[in-house]
């Protein structure tokens, strides 16, 4: 695995720095807008934390509209955590499609060990339904989450990850502004541990999955 080994305070400074703008049309006409930016240099598909990040006290609500506290019901299993939004047209998809596909190769007692956790950074139209039918196409194990924008976006920021509320850019296209960085927590002691970047490719997962399950460091 491509990693290295920051501070906390510093991955902090650097993950609040990447955004995607991603756009949808909304039946408005026109094509998507997809913005990346990216610190300069972060070419890494994944860093291993000296200070792990605690996870976020984030009690949301599922897609089949039940209560969903996330300390709670991650307890003790390796964890996967990813903030992006069903009209994303490129970043958030293809994010959740390659981890699902690593998912899929592993042994079916691993399968059922991992958390994989998709909360929506545009909770006005991922209601639990919908996010329920967008996963379905993916992986319907991963637990979707929508609820109150402002706790979203505080429980992402404790990660280090930055979230804007979906706007309307100058052609009356809907951007969501948010991190796409992808984190681990580990079984052993919940920390967030392990954080990868929009680069992380099936291959990266596939190879780390393993050893995240476990709580050993990729």
């Amino acid at each position: 695995m491509r990693n290295k080994t920051l501070a906390a305070a510093a991955l902090l400074a650097a993950a609040t720095l990447t955004l995607t703008a991603c756009g949808s049309d909304d039946g408005e006409g026109g094509d998507p807008v997809a913005v990346v930016s990216e610190e300069a240099g972060s070419q890494k598909a994944a860093t291993v934390l000296d200070k792990p990040f605690e996870k976020p006290d984030l009690v949301l609500t599922d897609t089949n509209g039940k209560e969903y506290d996330f300390r709670k019901e991650t307890a003790g299993k390796p964890t996967l955590i990813y903030f992006g939004y069903t009209h994303c047209p490129d970043v958030c998809p293809l994010t959740m499609n390659n981890i699902a596909v690593a998912k899929k190769q592993l042994p079916e007692d691993q399968q059922d060990k991992l958390r994989i956790v998709f909360v929506t950074t545009d909770p006005k139209r991922d209601t639990s339904a919908a996010l329920g039918k967008w996963l379905k196409g993916i992986d319907s194990q991963v637990v979707g989450l929508t609820g109150d924008f402002a706790t979203i976006q505080a429980g992402a920021r404790t990660l280090g990850i930055s979230i804007d509320p979906p706007r309307k850019d100058d052609n009356g296209k809907t951007v969501s502004d948010h991190g796409t960085q992808v984190v681990a927590f580990s079984p052993k002691t919940d920390g967030g541990y392990v954080l990868y970047g929009e680069d992380a490719t099936v291959e990266d997962y596939t190879k780390d999955l393993p050893k995240i399950i476990k709580g050993e460091t990729p």
